[in-house]
C-alpha cells in the first residue's frame, strides 16, 4: 500500500513539473491579451469581473495556465503552443436586458494563434461578417464552434479551406446567401450544423462528397429545390441528419433509402416539402428517429413504418397526411415516442398503441378520435398525453393517475364529463393539466394541491363549482386558468408566489378584491372579468405589482374614482375597466403608462417555457365592436386602454396623447365633456378609437389625419360641430352611423356640405373634353376685336362716320380703347 502511495505521488510530480514547464510563446500571450483588452472595451466589462471568464489573464503569468486556454507541445518538438481557446460564453447576459453586442474584429488578435486545433467562440454576441482572412491562418483548426452569435454575410470561402477540421458548427446566427459547392473540400467533416440561419437556395451535391459526415443539421434556413440525389449516394457514414424548420419545397427523394444504409436519425421537419413519404425508407434498417411533422406531406401514412424494427420516435403531425383507419397495424417496433397530431383519424383510439410499453410520448391531438378514453391507456406509464381537439367522451379513470410518470396531460376540448377522480393529486410528477373546453363539474379535489411540480392548471370553460383549492404559496404553479366556470366565494388568493398569470373570469366570484393579491408579485395578467359581484373600489393597492402587464377588470360592480396610482404599472399595456360604475376624471397620470408608450422589448412568459407546443386560453377583450381572443402566443404585441361603460366625468387629459403604442382606445359611454384632444394625433399605432355616447363638443382634430393606422372611428352621440378632417384615414370613415346625433358636423364622410363651403366646380359631362384654361381668355379677345369691327360697318351704315374726328385722332383713340379693353379682360 505504501509502495501504491509513493507511486502515485510521485505520478503527481511528474505531472506537476511537466505542466510548470509549459511556457506559451511572448507572441501567442500578447496576442491574448490584445483579445482581452478588445473585448473588455467592446463590452465595457471589468478585467476582474469573475463572470466575465478572463480574470486569470494577466501579463505577469504564463497563459498556459490562464483558464480556457490549453497548450500542449508536439510530439517530436519541444515547443509549447496554444492548442484550444474556449471562449464561449464569456459575458451572461441577465434574460431581461438586451445582449451586448461586438464587432467580429475582437477576433484579429486571435489569427496570429497559428497552432489553434480547437477554437469555441460561442454564445457572445458577436456580429457582422466572419472574418475570412483571419481564419486563413489557422490551418490546424479540427474544431471551430461559432454558434449563437449575429454574424451575417455568407461563409467565407477560406472556412472551406481548413482541410482538417472535424466539427463545425455555425447555428443560430444571421447567415444568408447559399451554401457553396466548396463544402466538399472539408473531406476530415463529421459534424456541421448550420441551423437556425438564414441560408437559401438549394443544398449543394458538393455535401455528397463528406464521406466522413455523421451529422447533418440545416434546420431553421430557406432552403429551396431538392435534396440533391448525390448526398445519399456517398454518405454511407452518416449518423444524423437534421434538415429541420427549414422552408424546402421539395419531394423527398426516393433515393434516400438506397444510400443511407447508416442512417439512425431522419430530421426533416418544419420545412414546405411535399408529395408521400417514400417507400424507400424502410430499407433503413438502422434507422431509429423519423421526424417529418410541420410540412405538406400528402397522401396515406404507410403502415410499413411500424415494420422497421429499429424505429423509437415517429413525429407526422402537421401534415395533410391521411390514415388508414381499417389498416390492421401489428408492429414490429417498439416506440418511445409517436405522433400523429391533425393526421384525420376517427374512430376510437388505435388498439395497436397498448403493445407500444415504451411509450412515453403520445400526440393524437387535432383529429376526429371518440368514444372513452380507454383503460388501456390510462395503465399504460406515459410521461406526455395529448388528446386534445377530438371528440372523445366519458368521465377519466382513476387509475390515470397513478401512473409513476405523468407530466403532461391535455385533453382540453373534448367532450369528458363528470367529475375528477379524487386521486387526482396522486400524479406527483405531473407538470401540466390542460383540461379546458369540456363538461366536468363539482369542485376540483383538494389532493390536487399535493403536487409540488405543477407549473400549468388550465380548467377553463367547464362547469367546476365550488372555491378553487388553496395551494402552497412555495409550489412551482405559474399559470392558472379557472375561467368560465361556475365557482363563488371572495376572489381566491391563495397560490404559489411564483404566479404569472391568473385568469379567474367569467365566474361568481364576489366582494371586495383581497389585498393579498399584492403578495403575487410576480404577476404579469390578471383577469376578473365578468364577475357581477365584485364591489368595492378601484383598488390601489394593485399599483404594488410592478410586473402586471394585463389587467381586466371588465364588467364588474366597481366603483369610485380609478386611482391615480396605477399610472406606477410601468409594464402595463392592456387595461380593461369597462362596464363598472367608476366615476370621477381620467386620471392625467395616465399619460405616463410607459407600457402603452412604446412597444416595449417583452419575453412571452406562457407556452414557450416548454420544449413541446401548448395552447394557451386567449385573452377576450372588446376589439372594434366586436369579441375578441388575443393569443397568448402573441399578447405583447397589443396595447389597449378600455374605460368605456362607466360614469367617467370631466375633460380627456391631453396626455393620453402621449399613449403612442395603444392600438386601442375606448372611452365611450361616460359623461366626458370638453374638446377631443389634438394631441390624439400623436396616436400613431391607434386602429381603434371609440368617444361615442358623451357630451364632447367643440371641433374634430384636424392632427387625426396623421393616424395612418386608424380603421374604426366613432363619435356618434355627443355634441361635435364643424367640417369632419379630410385626409389620410379619415378619409375612409365614411360610416354616418360613426357621426350621428351631433349638433353640427358636416363633411364629405357623412355626404352633407358645409355651410359657406364653395360648390366643387362642375366637372364635363362623360364624353365630353375638358379644354385647357387659356381657349377661354383667347376668346374673349378675339370676340372684343369682332365685336369692334361690328360696331363700325353699323356706324357708318348710319351716317355717323362724318361726325367722327380726324384719322389720326381717331387711330389713337381706338388704340387707346384696345388697350384698356385689353386690360380688363386679362
Amino acid at each position: 500500500m505504501a509502495n501504491m502511495n509513493l507511486s502515485l505521488f510521485g505520478f503527481f510530480m511528474i505531472f506537476l513539473f511537466f505542466n510548470l514547464c509549459l511556457s506559451c510563446p511572448g507572441s501567442q500571450k500578447q496576442a491574448l491579451l490584445q483579445f482581452k483588452s478588445l473585448y473588455l472595451k467592446a463590452t465595457n466589462s471589468s478585467s476582474d469581473d469573475p463572470l466575465f471568464g478572463l480574470y486569470t489573464w494577466n501579463s505577469s503569468s504564463d497563459c498556459c495556465q490562464w483558464e480556457r486556454v490549453i497548450c500542449s507541445s508536439q510530439s517530436n518538438s519541444s515547443d509549447v503552443n496554444v492548442i484550444a481557446l474556449y471562449l464561449d460564453t464569456l459575458v451572461l447576459t441577465p434574460m431581461y436586458f438586451e445582449p451586448i453586442l461586438v464587432t467580429s474584429r475582437v477576433l484579429t488578435p486571435l489569427f496570429r494563434v497559428t497552432s489553434l486545433m480547437i477554437l469555441d467562440i460561442s454564445s457572445n454576441y458577436i456580429q457582422g461578417a466572419i472574418p475570412g482572412h483571419g481564419f486563413a491562418n489557422l490551418t490546424r483548426l479540427v474544431d471551430l464552434d461559432m454558434k449563437q452569435n449575429n454574424f451575417t454575410g455568407s461563409i467565407p470561402p477560406q472556412v472551406f479551406r481548413l482541410r482538417r477540421l472535424r466539427f463545425l458548427d455555425m447555428s443560430s446566427n444571421e447567415l444568408t446567401g447559399g451554401l457553396s459547392q466548396e463544402v466538399s473540400s472539408l473531406q476530415n467533416l463529421r459534424v456541421l450544423i448550420l441551423e437556425g440561419n438564414r441560408f437559401g437556395g438549394s443544398i449543394p451535391e458538393g455535401i455528397g462528397n463528406l464521406r466522413k459526415l455523421q451529422r447533418l443539421s440545416l434546420r431553421g434556413n430557406s432552403f429551396v429545390g431538392g435534396i440533391p440525389s448525390s448526398v445519399f449516394q456517398s454518405l454511407k457514414e452518416l449518423q444524423d441528419l437534421d434538415l429541420r424548420e427549414n422552408s424546402l419545397s421539395m419531394v423527398i427523394p426516393v433515393e434516400i433509402g438506397d444510400h443511407l444504409t447508416n442512417l439512425t436519425t431522419l430530421f426533416l421537419s418544419d420545412n414546405k416539402l411535399t408529395g408521400g413519404i417514400p417507400s424507400s425508407l424502410q430499407k433503413l434498417d438502422k434507422l431509429e428517429t423519423i421526424r417529418l411533422e410541420n410540412n405538406l406531406l400528402s397522401g396515406e401514412i404507410p403502415s410499413w413504418l411500424f415494420d422497421i424494427k429499429t424505429l423509437k420516435n415517429l413525429f407526422l403531425g402537421g401534415n395533410n397526411l391521411t390514415w388508414n383507419n381499417n389498416a390492421k397495424i401489428v408492429p414490429k417496433c417498439m416506440l418511445s415516442q409517436l405522433s400523429m397530431k391533425s393526421c384525420r383519424l376517427s374512430g376510437k383510439i388505435p388498439g395497436w398503441i397498448s403493445t407500444q410499453k415504451s411509450l412515453i410520448f403520445l400526440d393524437l391531438s387535432e383529429n376526429q378520435l371518440e368514444g372513452p378514453f380507454p383503460e388501456w391507456l390510462a395503465e399504460m406509464d406515459i410521461a406526455n398525453i395529448f388528446l386534445s381537439d377530438n371528440n372523445l367522451s366519458g368521465s377519466l379513470s382513476p387509475r390515470l393517475f397513478r401512473t409513476l410518470s405523468l407530466s403532461v396531460l391535455s385533453l382540453s376540448r373534448n367532450n369528458f364529463s363528470g367529475e375528477l377522480p379524487e386521486n387526482v393529486g396522486d400524479a406527483l410528477k405531473l407538470m401540466i393539466l390542460m383540461l379546458a373546453g369540456n363538461n366536468f363539474s363539482g369542485e376540483i379535489p383538494k389532493s390536487i394541491t399535493k403536487i409540488y411540480r405543477l407549473l400549468l392548471l388550465d380548467l377553463a370553460r367547464n362547469r367546476f363549482s365550488g372555491k378553487p383549492p388553496s395551494f402552497d404559496p412555495d409550489f412551482l404553479l405559474a399559470f392558472i386558468d379557472l375561467s368560465y366556470n361556475e365557482f363563488s366565494g371572495k376572489v381566491p388568493v391563495s397560490f404559489s408566489l411564483d404566479a404569472r398569470i391568473l385568469a379567474l373570469g367569467s365566474n361568481n366570484f364576489s366582494g371586495n378584491l383581497p389585498r393579498n393579491l399584492t403578495n403575487l408579485s410576480k404577476l404579469e395578467q390578471l383577469d376578473l372579468h365578468d364577475n357581477n359581484g365584485i364591489t368595492g373600489e378601484f383598488p390601489r393597492f394593485l399599483s404594488q405589482i410592478s410586473t402586471l402587464q394585463v389587467l381586466n377588470l371588465r364588467n364588474n360592480s366597481l366603483q369610485g374614482s380609478i386611482p391615480d396610482e396605477i399610472a406606477n404599472l410601468t409594464n402595463l399595456r392592456i387595461l380593461d375597466a369597462s362596464s363598472n360604475n367608476l366615476s370621477g376624471n381620467i386620471p392625467a397620470r395616465f399619460g405616463n403608462l410607459a407600457g402603452m408608450i412604446g412597444t416595449p422589448r417583452t419575453f412571452s412568459s406562457t407556452p414557450d417555457l416548454f420544449t413541446f407546443s401548448i395552447e394557451f386560453n386567449d385573452l377576450i377583450v372588446n376589439w372594434k365592436k366586436s369579441k375578441l381572443g388575443l393569443s397568448s402566443y402573441n399578447l405583447e404585441i397589443y396595447s389597449l386602454l378600455d374605460l368605456s361603460k362607466n360614469r367617467l366625468s370631466g375633460q380627456i387629459p391631453a396626455s393620453l396623447g402621449s399613449l403612442k403604442g395603444v392600438k386601442l382606445l375606448n372611452i365611450s359611454y361616460n359623461n366626458l365633456s370638453g374638446n377631443i384632444p389634438a394631441s390624439f394625433g400623436n396616436l400613431e399605432n391607434l386602429e381603434s378609437l371609440d368617444l361615442s355616447h358623451n357630451q364632447l363638443s367643440g371641433l374634430i382634430p384636424q392632427t387625426l389625419v396623421k393616424l395612418q393606422q386608424l380603421t374604426t372611428f366613432d363619435v356618434s352621440n355627443n355634441k361635435l360641430e364643424g367640417k369632419i378632417p379630410v385626409g389620410g384615414q379619415m378619409d375612409t370613415m365614411d360610416d354616418p352611423n360613426y357621426y350621428a346625433n351631433n349638433t353640427g358636423l358636416c363633411g364629405m364622410q357623412i355626404k352633407l356640405p358645409c355651410p359657406g363651403a364653395s360648390p366643387p366646380p362642375a366637372k364635363p359631362q362623360e364624353g365630353e373634353k375638358e379644354e385647357p384654361y387659356w381657349i377661354s381668355w383667347q376668346g374673349a379677345v378675339i370676340g372684343y376685336i369682332i365685336s369692334f369691327l361690328l360696331t363700325l360697318v353699323i356706324l357708318r351704315f348710319f351716317g355717323y362716320y362724318e361726325a367722327l374726328p380726324p384719322l389720326s385722332q381717331q387711330r389713337r383713340r381706338r388704340r387707346g380703347n384696345r388697350r384698356n379693353s385689353l386690360r380688363s379682360v386679362f
